[in-house]
């Protein structure tokens, strides 16, 4: 079966090469390339702006009548989310949210929306990221209470917008979730003293062309572990939005992750 996708965000980094691994995925199909008012790409044919070559779908900001993908997948911006959001409601569309750096109230909104329609959201969509997030709920359960002190560090590309990045957030997640909600504490200067116990440290890096890079440190006295994932490109999460994709359109209104669409 040829699932039918359409992309928001779509001349973005994530967007372009979401276009370039579908092509060499013969069931999928891009109909529809999404951007927001007077990206200077619309009108474009989106073959083209990928380096593949003339594929007929043109760059537009809004979704003709006469397409209805099967699928809409949004790597935009949080305010690009509620857009497509919207339009992925009015027309019943199944959503995959691999956009971050929603507000409190804009998260309220799109998962509302999971009572209409098929709809995933993630943080990350790579696999081997999901695996590690099952280790941290193992490893902090078994390491509650035994005087071991937890730091996150992320490493992203200098174009960032957000920081920490989604996937860290959900890291911290999981950690109260297990450990109990522990202080957050962004980065430090200056005369802190001894660190807090139980406090979460958070830090985020912006440097060069990073794709993406998170670690997680459980440390006492005497000894460490550590758990963390590094990116090499973007096909990791490119593939797995593909692979979202498809799940979703196969699902029932309801909120879904990527862990369902993996198993984990």
């Amino acid at each position: 079966m040829i699932t039918r996708l359409g992309i928001n965000g779509a001349c973005g980094r994530m967007g372009l090469r979401l276009i370039q691994l579908a092509r060499e995925d013969a069931e999928i199909a891009v109909i529809a390339a999404l951007e927001r008012p007077h990206h200077p790409c619309l009108g474009h044919d989106i073959g083209e702006v990928a380096g593949l070559g003339r594929v007929g779908v043109p760059i537009s900001t809004s979704l003709p009548l006469s397409e209805r993908p099967d699928v809409l997948v949004d790597f935009s911006s949080p305010e690009g989310t509620l857009q497509i959001l919207r339009l992925a409601l009015d027309r019943g569309i199944p959503l995959v949210v691999a956009t971050t750096g929603h507000s409190q109230k804009q998260r309220e909104e799109i998962e509302a929306a999971a009572h209409h329609i098929p709809l995933l959201v993630s943080p990350n969509l790579s696999l081997a990221m999901n695996v590690l997030m099952v280790l941290l709920e193992q490893a902090a359960r078994l390491l509650k209470g035994r005087d071991f002190d937890v730091e996150i560090i992320e490493m992203h590309h200098r174009f960032k917008k957000d920081a920490p990045s989604g996937t860290a957030h959900h890291l911290v997640k999981i950690l109260q979730q297990q450990l109990g909600e522990g202080e957050l504490r962004h980065g430090r200067a200056g005369m802190t003293g001894e660190r807090v116990r139980g406090e979460i440290g958070v830090h985020a890096v912006r440097a060069g062309d990073l794709v993406g890079e998170h670690l997680v440190l459980f440390s006492t006295l005497g000894e460490s572990l550590h758990l963390g994932h590094r990116a090499h490109s973007r096909d990791c999460y490119a593939r797995g939005a593909l692979l979202a994709a498809k799940f979703l359109v196969q699902q029932p209104p309801g909120l879904y992750s990527m862990r369902d669409v993996l198993g984990l």
